[in-house]
């Protein structure tokens, strides 16, 4: 895909900067677009992307290369059963899209003022549905080669320019009353509706839930401390609560906290750390609060115990590889041993027969 595979665009960035925001608390559910267009010298028409992600999955895919919204999951098949015309519509909005992008960079070319170099434009709308079934966090917004652009304001229904340059979009779009009533529409109603379709449609994956595996480890620190840390991994839904307790109470004090990241299998890990006196190791505990647990886990460090039977199996094995080596020795210092005693045999036997023979042969007195 041309500059794609050259160069990610920053839709790339910005998909994983969402995606990998730290979470906690009960489980709620996104759904979130992403479209780009790049120009670069040399290059007659931009190249366009589109992703759509239902919380952190990629389900939808449109690019200038294939000039078609295609699926990325298997349950999106799903939605022939109940809309036959799904992909052939969504793929002419997107090639309406892609046209509309191809003029808006050149727009915002001249109004910057720009006359070469790679450049990009980028969108970015979605909506949130929490876990108490409350509707929120909808957005729309656009960036240029990098920076934050003009956003929409759903409660408002008007446009925040983020950049001088913006004003005059601002000043085109926040008339166009209709338009932004039906933007606020989209973000509190029908993209929420979508979201729950798709959630609905690959709830074996989205809804799922598998439980954290923790693990506390520790190493000793160059200045008399050490650092306990909290592995805590193979869980999903993402959202997760997991702090230092000391003594029973959350204890932020020397810690570190990593992001939520992915698996490969679709899961998450999470790590972190505290640094400690090793005296008060024993009132340090790892805390995880997950949906798919009961009740919290409360995780200490612990001594790797001694395997007696692994010991023991390891000696025995030594031992019969020891015995075996001693029996084949043992095997070959007797083959050696006949081997030799017949040859003394043998000898002895032809040497009385060459003596009877000289004998005989004696000259006489």
């Amino acid at each position: 895909m041309g500059v794609f595979l050259r160069w990610p665009p920053l839709i790339l960035w910005a998909a994983a900067h969402l995606l990998l925001l730290d979470c906690a608390g009960s489980t709620s559910h996104s759904m979130r677009y992403f479209a780009t267009a790049v120009s670069e010298p040399g290059q007659e028409l931009p190249q366009f992307i589109t992703v759509g992600y239902v919380d952190d999955q990629q389900f939808v895919q449109y690019d200038s290369d294939t000039k078609e919204y295609l699926p990325r999951v298997p349950w999106m098949r799903k939605v022939e059963k109940e809309d036959p015309q799904y992909w052939h519509r969504n793929t002419q909005i997107a090639q309406g899209n892609e046209l509309r992008f191809r003029v808006d960079l050149q727009t915002l070319r001249n109004r910057y003022n720009q006359s070469g170099g790679i450049h990009i434009i980028q969108k970015m709308y979605g909506c949130e549905l929490r876990s108490d079934g409350r509707k929120g966090g909808g957005y729309f917004q656009y960036s240029y080669d990098g920076r934050d652009f003009i956003a929409f304001d759903k409660e408002t229904q008007t446009w925040t320019a983020a950049q001088t340059e913006a004003e005059a979009s601002k000043r085109k779009l926040d008339p166009d009353l209709a338009q932004n009533q039906y933007q606020k529409a989209y973000l509190e109603e029908e993209c929420i509706e979508w979201l729950q379709k798709y959630l609905d449609y690959g709830k074996e994956t989205l809804l799922r839930t598998e439980a954290p595996v923790v693990k506390v480890t520790r190493k000793a620190d160059y200045d008399g401390l050490e650092t306990l840390v909290c592995q805590v991994h193979g869980f999903y839904p993402k959202e997760i609560e997991a702090n230092w307790v000391k003594d029973g109470e959350v204890w932020q004090e020397g810690t570190l906290r990593g992001l939520v990241a992915p698996n490969s299998d679709g899961t998450y890990y999470l790590l972190l750390s505290v640094q400690i006196d090793p005296e008060e190791r024993e009132r340090f505990r790892c805390r995880v609060e997950h949906d798919s647990l009961e009740k919290p886990l409360d995780v200490a460090w612990e001594k790797e115990p001694v395997n007696l039977g692994l010991i023991v199996g390891a000696i025995l094995g030594v031992m019969a590889a020891i015995l075996l080596v001693s029996g084949i020795i043992f095997f070959f210092i007797r083959r050696q041993r006949s081997k030799k005693a017949a040859y003394e045999k043998t000898a002895t036997n032809d040497q009385g027969s060459d003596s009877s023979a000289r004998v005989s042969y004696q000259p006489g007195v």
